[in-house]
């Protein structure tokens, strides 16, 4: 499994944080790679306007002094650390949302920005209803999907969003369950 995959069946090494000793990884997933285009291809858009669009802003705007050279150097630095964290931050809240079907249960691991996180679960044995949805070209093309679970009680329902191959995931949680009914 490389660092980027966004769709592991069985996937060797991976661990979290609460897996007990006896516990699989059955399914390893993350958002379809695809839904990073459009941020990417608007920090590239981003990173060539200090090129192109300031120069013929500053010779079509007659400005009444002169600008010094160190504003504009400084002015275009922080564009680009602007920039930088744009993408970082983007990268990142793909990266880590992730989510795991073990044998036993489900876990959605989601990263809000650098300092939280939030981990919900359930157990398999909890699961009502499973059911996806792929909506739009793009999704179609692509083969991802949303995937809905829903669990009994006062446990919150799992949405996986823009996984790849919804149909494999909803499979596998659905096996798992039957299984779990079946040895009860």
């Amino acid at each position: 499994m490389g660092p980027l995959t966004a769709f592991a069946v069985r996937p060797v090494g991976v661990r979290f944080e609460t897996q007990e000793a006896q516990e699989q990884v059955m399914l390893f997933l993350r958002q379809h790679m695809i839904v990073n285009v459009p941020w990417a291809v608007l920090a590239i858009v981003l990173l060539m306007v200090p090129s192109v669009l300031f120069p013929f802003a500053l010779g079509l705007f007659k400005l009444p002094f002169v600008l010094p050279m160190g504003y504009v150097i400084i002015g275009t630095l922080f564009w680009y650390i602007a920039i930088f964290g744009f993408v970082l931050g983007n990268f990142l809240g793909w990266f880590f949302n992730i989510y795991i079907v073990t044998n036993q249960r489900i876990i959605d691991i989601d990263f809000i920005h650098l300092l939280y996180k939030q981990f919900s679960e359930a157990q398999v044995s909890r699961i009502q209803d499973i059911s996806y949805r792929t909506k739009g070209l793009l999704p179609t093309v692509f083969d991802f999907g949303d995937v809905a679970i829903q669990t009994a009680g006062e446990l919150p329902n799992f949405h996986f969003d823009r996984v790849p191959h919804p149909d494999k995931v909803v499979d596998t949680v659905g096996d798992l369950a039957k299984k779990y009914k079946k040895n009860l």
